[in-house]
């Protein structure tokens, strides 16, 4: 009983952890679907988690601040978007140089603002009915969340459908796929991508808003202490599924608790390590596994496109 007890603890909270690595994945598998790579996830979760908390305490409105997060990380974004998509950037050097751009900032602005303390009601429980009562899914999913991780979920849902069962769905594959058939078929490559990239930056504030709004809530410096780079390696892990996104957030997310729940008999350290070396581990067997088919990653992705040229 003690075991089981444990068990719906560490779930339960990992859950909790694991959303803003879902948001922040799900818009990454978005603007990677368009073909391309945004690595500045982490930069627009931090400006995303100091613009929401400043919003929010200042206003005294959390849902104001959800949104300010979303339009911080989506002018992010379009930053990105125009260095890479207009102007042809190295992908990589792009999104590496707005990530430290936008953590710096946010450490910056936010100078002053720790140990302020925000009453959120997004930070509330909820207890849904009848489905609380299933036996052990019950007490982890339906009776320890907030709105946030369900809202995330139902989002993850959507995303998908909109993704594989759409036609605005098949033209984002079909651009991130093969750009020069889709610019062929009459399909605005530049719009679609630049649509994506600022919808996924929008996604990755919002996850950064969670850890200020909800997780804590509070502001600090550094608070997302890395989580953007999972959710870089999680797109891989769910093989640009965004239902494969909320397995893999949950994973993670649970890895994370773990690290607290051991503390009593490792090294917290060693335990510090647990969630970053399991990212390496598990994404090293998945390459392995996968060397010989692909991973299944867009054809396109990282690729700057040029019209006339493939």
């Amino acid at each position: 009983m003690e075991d089981t007890g444990l068990l719906v603890n560490v779930l339960s909270r990992g859950l909790v952890y694991s959303t803003p690595l879902l948001w922040g994945t799900l818009g990454e598998i978005y603007a990677e679907r368009s073909g391309v790579m945004n690595l500045g996830v982490e930069g627009m979760m931090m400006i995303g988690a100091f613009t929401s908390f400043a919003t929010a305490h200042i206003t005294g409105n959390p849902w104001l601040g959800v949104l300010v997060a979303a339009i911080a990380g989506g002018l992010l974004a379009l930053i990105h978007a125009f260095l890479t998509i207009t102007l042809r950037a190295n992908q990589v050097v792009s999104g590496l140089a707005l990530g430290m751009f936008g953590s710096g900032l946010a450490n910056m602005l936010g100078r002053g603002w720790e140990g302020f303390s925000l009453r959120s009601p997004l930070t509330d429980i909820l207890f849904v009915p009848v489905f609380s009562n299933i036996p052990l899914l019950g007490p982890i999913v339906f009776q320890n969340q907030n709105i946030v991780t369900y809202i995330g979920i139902l989002l993850a849902i959507m995303l998908w459908l909109l993704l594989y069962k759409t036609k605005l769905g098949l033209v984002i594959r079909s651009v991130g796929e093969s750009p020069g058939c889709a610019d062929a078929l009459g399909i605005n490559i530049f719009l679609v991508r630049y649509l994506c990239v600022i919808w996924g930056g929008a996604l990755a504030g919002i996850g950064g808003a969670f850890l200020s709004l909800v997780y804590r809530p509070a502001w600090t410096a550094g608070m997302s202490a890395g989580m953007g780079w999972i959710a870089l390696a999680l797109t891989i892990f769910a093989a640009w599924n965004p239902l494969n996104a909320v397995g893999g957030a949950l994973l993670f997310g649970t890895l994370f608790c773990l690290a607290y729940t051991l503390q009593p008999w490792m090294p917290p350290e060693f335990l510090k390590i647990i969630p970053y070396a399991s990212t390496i581990l598990v994404l090293t067997i998945l390459c392995l596994g996968k060397a010989r088919e692909g991973l299944g990653a867009p054809a396109a992705l990282g690729i700057p496109y040029k019209r006339g040229e493939e």
